[in-house]
């Protein structure tokens, strides 16, 4: 009998309503992380389960050729590490403990590749669980929840069917914990956007310092078009650098280095003692993160401020100084996500800004929608520092501010504004430096290119609408048809008046 694949929709829907056994009893901040490695052993369980059919098959149930081709296999799963196994087993008294210990197994099994990941997840926690009849009844509920989803390869509908879960899933957590979580996700579409600007290349090295659960990197990845690039990350949150650690791995990136540590204070990323190089860095650091390091900035022994010591505050200019940092010298190219202050604010972070354009590393400023974040209204802006800018030293403004599809909780930009930036920044790429000092209007409204002339008599403030004319005039107005109108609602409203007066007067007031 033919099997009908499962589709993305049907697996997010499951996963979703697993999600229900820790509704009102836990935020999605706690359980979050209890559902998303349960999908992951779940995922891996199935795989392993097709691959063992398969050899069986091939091998006429030969079982040491059998065990000889799985041990050649991306991954190991003992058998009592099995999501099968802990499904028998959900109404042991002791589940919480059967589930840690399989975990346990799993990492050891694949220590290479998920050493650690495990570490800040306990399913025998009564803190997060509860005593230890509801924490097996929730953990029970979960095993059968997971138990109606057929995820072997050969019954899915696609290839990343169970990344883009993992990555739906994360997005929603996103949403339903606002703020908190949101300081971990940058939605799909502004990832899609940063990875088509920064534009990797076969060959390249592509790093995200503040890579979250790791879907910029994995966006990065896919457009290089091959398999041909090596993939580096650091998140400072321990359960967020695990969640990272699965995401690469349900995506079929097993070689990614993802490093957990606070990456202003404590760079992992290191290479002779020295920090490492890339070729394209882009990331969505928190905002104006405060106290981020600074005393320590000064000693740092990576000499990373030597332009200035970003004020203690806010952090915005000490991630842009670590990513350039951290780029080749002829080659880098830096993308990162920024509230709209980093344009204009000034004392040190003023200097920083000024030392970096006329270092001709500024390459253009694109300001995003309003609402696009989980967790804050406030709008963004796109900064790509870019070391190979040659002679060219003007730099491109966007406003894509009013480019975007409205929706009820959040705004998203569509396939047609994601394109249109895009577009626009590849065009001023490949043109020829302007020789003017006067810049030039690319789009009415929508983008200008300015000479580092205009940026100067601007005091190297990069605030959008000094450049980009977004101005919009008023309809002329009829004054004597105002007038004429307003003459005509004083008659109306004595009309009614007089008529209050008449009703009042029957009613004996």
């Amino acid at each position: 009998m033919e099997i009908k694949p499962i589709t993305q929709k049907e697996i997010n829907n499951i996963v979703w309503k697993a999600c229900d056994t820790f509704r009102g009893v836990l935020s999605s901040g706690q359980y979050k992380d209890y559902i998303l490695t349960m999908l992951f052993v779940k995922y891996v369980s199935d795989v392993w389960k097709d691959k063992k059919a398969t050899y069986a098959e091939k091998y006429n149930g030969d079982q040491v050729r059998i065990d000889r081709a799985l041990r050649n296999e991306r991954f190991q799963v003992p058998e009592d590490a099995t999501f099968d196994y802990l499904f028998e087993g959900r109404n042991e008294p002791n589940i919480g403990e059967l589930i840690n210990i399989a975990l346990e197994k799993l990492e050891d099994a694949n220590r290479a590749k998920l050493e650690r990941v495990f570490r800040n997840i306990d399913f025998n926690s009564e803190s997060n669980l509860g005593q230890t009849k509801d924490r097996n009844r929730r953990l029970k509920n979960l095993l059968v929840d997971f138990s109606a989803m057929d995820l072997q390869p050969s019954h899915l509908e696609g290839n990343d069917i169970i990344g883009d879960a993992y990555e739906y899933l994360i997005s929603m957590f996103a949403g339903e914990e606002g703020k908190k979580s949101g300081e971990f996700y940058t939605p799909a579409q502004v990832s899609e956007l940063l990875a088509r600007l920064l534009n990797p290349q076969p060959g390249d090295r592509i790093c995200d310092p503040a890579c979250g659960s790791g879907s910029l990197l994995i966006k990065m990845a896919r457009k290089v078009g091959s398999k041909n690039f090596a993939l580096y990350g650091q998140e400072v949150n321990g359960s967020t650098w695990a969640l990272a650690r699965m995401n690469m791995f349900l995506h079929e990136i097993d070689d990614a280095t993802i490093e957990w540590g606070d990456t202003l204070n404590n760079p992992r990323l290191l290479e002779n003692e020295q920090l490492m190089r890339f070729n394209v860095v882009g990331a969505n650091p928190p905002f104006s993160l405060d106290k981020w390091g600074a005393d320590n900035a000064i000693t740092d022994q990576y000499n990373r401020y030597h332009r200035g010591v970003p004020p203690k505050s806010k952090g915005d200019y000490a991630f842009i100084t670590h990513m350039i940092e951290t780029t080749y010298e002829a080659v880098g190219r830096v993308g990162v996500i920024l509230p709209h202050g980093t344009l204009f604010r000034g004392s040190s972070e003023g200097k920083i800004r000024q030392q970096l354009i006329e270092e001709n590393l500024l390459e253009a400023v694109i300001g995003l929608p309003a609402n696009l974040f989980f967790g804050t209204g406030i709008p963004a802006t796109i900064l790509i520092f870019n070391r190979a800018k040659g002679d060219n030293r003007d730099i491109l403004f966007i406003d894509a501010s009013n480019s975007y599809e409205s929706g009820t909780n959040q705004n998203r930009l569509r396939d047609t504004d994601l394109e249109k930036i895009v577009s626009t920044y590849q065009a001023f790429q490949t043109a020829e430096p302007l020789t003017e000092a006067e810049g030039q209007v690319i789009e009415e409204k929508y983008a200008y290119r300015a000479t580092l002339q205009e940026v100067e008599e601007n005091d190297y403030n990069l605030n959008i609408p000094r450049y980009v004319d977004t101005f919009e005039e008023e309809e002329e107005v009829d004054i004597r048809a105002t007038q004429s109108n307003i003459k005509e609602l004083k008659k109306e409203l004595a009309e009614v008046e007089g008529h209050m007066d008449d009703y009042l007067k029957e009613l004996g007031f």
